[in-house]
């Protein structure tokens, strides 16, 4: 029984095929398409208001240089919470609970802001590994610190957002079961039960929400130290 709720974790396949491809597609057909005419629909006007306030706020404190990564953040961003979302779902399968595909999200972006650190700063990008007044006999120690904290930064993002959303996930499969199973037995529980799993599902949908915004804010604050 234990093991079943872990079941839910496993990338299905269908003839071969994996599913989490598909999982993978589906958000970005939920979207309705930018429209040519001067005026558009509700759906079309929420999401281009969101957008804008989104990406406005989070581009506030880095430099103009930084700001081509606008368009990247916003859509990583939607794309998260779409797929968070669509996991509470019965019967879904949620790619980010997966921790090679989280760690291939951060990964390649925490690079490339180290990157561009490196190259258009080096000096001040080398200067993080040392903070200014360290006594002498404490270099070495706090650069070797400081490396590792560094290159701990894309695994940290990608546990916390893949932790947080098994946590989720499994919570409310064990309480589900337990509402259950108690349904025959002592109705009284099982409802108080299935409330409290009501409630839990609205918490889960805003940790959804918050994990894939802090997933790309500290992203933000990556590239806000080398830009």
């Amino acid at each position: 029984m234990t093991l079943s709720f872990f079941d839910q974790f496993s990338s299905t396949s269908l003839l071969g095929i994996p599913l989490i491809a598909l999982a993978l597609t589906l958000p970005w057909i939920l979207y309705p398409a930018p429209s040519t005419r001067w005026l558009n629909n509700r759906a079309l006007s929420l999401e281009g208001w969101f957008i804008s306030r989104f990406a406005q706020q989070l581009m506030l404190p880095i430099n103009p240089g930084g700001h081509k990564w606008a368009a990247m953040f916003t859509a990583l961003v939607l794309f998260l919470i779409t797929l968070n979302i669509l996991g509470l779902l019965p019967y879904t399968f949620t790619p980010t609970t997966q921790l090679s595909m989280n760690l291939g999200f951060a990964a390649p972006l925490w690079l490339a802001t180290v990157i561009i650190g490196m190259r258009n700063q080096p000096t001040i990008a080398l200067g993080h590994l040392l903070p200014e007044g360290t006594p002498t006999p404490l270099i070495p120690v706090l650069i070797i610190i400081e490396t590792i904290s560094l290159f701990i930064r894309p695994i940290a993002l990608g546990v916390r957002l893949t932790a947080n959303l098994t946590a989720g996930h499994l919570l409310i499969g064990l309480i589900s079961t337990a509402a259950v199973v108690l349904l025959p037995i002592m109705p009284s529980v099982a409802i108080l039960t299935s409330s409290i799993l009501f409630l839990l599902t609205l918490l889960e949908i805003a940790v959804a929400m918050i994990q894939a915004y802090v997933f790309v804010l500290l992203l933000s604050l990556y590239l806000q130290e080398n830009v």
